[in-house]
């Protein structure tokens, strides 16, 4: 049986999206799994029966420096206990804090989806990710967050915008900063040899 209710988050609702909420990708921040999760949305439907929960209307999830934006959210459980969310907007927004960096990890996408027992994120549909001054393209972005390795691809003509009419992958990398001079080290002064060893000069010698 489904129940509808407006701003309320039953236990077993938050607890799929604290599970949801850990899954971020490229080292993200550690310490934001020991932080509360906060979830505000319009509408929230919870299914008991098909373990699913959804949240409608200006849906946002924070947990630390997580921020996960999207029209509309589904969590729902399998029959192991691993959690899978999916998030739909126009588009999408994630964000969170990278691990020992001074910087962020953005995503923007159509439809994100998370997927608990593979550990893997996936971005749909004129899928953007932003890492510092770096940024890449494509329909879709794959990222294995065990391996930390992700894949763009492109859609052709369906993914087809405005400022990309082929929907070809597109990516940015900005060089990195190079090194300002420092001072050259300090020349090592040592003593002469004629003055560290003295030559004896020849001639009659006073006693």
């Amino acid at each position: 049986m489904a129940v509808t209710t407006h701003r309320f988050l039953s236990r077993w609702a938050l607890a799929c999206c604290a599970l949801l909420a850990v899954a971020g990708p490229l080292r993200a921040e550690r310490a934001d799994r020991e932080k509360p999760v906060n979830l505000e949305a319009d509408r929230v439907t919870i299914d008991d029966a098909r373990q699913t929960a959804l949240f409608e209307g200006n849906v946002l999830l924070t947990q630390g420096t997580m921020q996960l934006r999207g029209d509309r959210m589904e969590v729902r459980q399998d029959k192991e206990g691993f959690r899978l969310g999916t998030t739909w907007g126009k588009p999408a927004y994630f964000r969170q804090k990278r691990e020992g960096y001074d910087e962020y990890v953005e995503g923007w996408a159509e439809r994100i989806e998370y997927d608990g027992r593979a550990e893997t994120m996936r971005m749909f549909d004129r899928a953007q990710l932003k890492r510092g001054p770096d940024e890449v393209r494509g329909n879709t972005i794959s990222y294995d967050a065990r391996t930390e390795f992700f894949q763009v691809t492109g859609g052709g003509a369906k993914a087809a915008a405005p400022n990309n009419p082929e929907g070809r992958v597109r990516a940015v990398i900005q060089p990195k900063p190079k090194d300002k001079p420092g001072a050259a080290p300090p020349v090592s002064l040592k003593p002469a040899e004629s003055i560290a060893a003295p030559r004896e000069e020849a001639g009659t010698r006073i006693k």
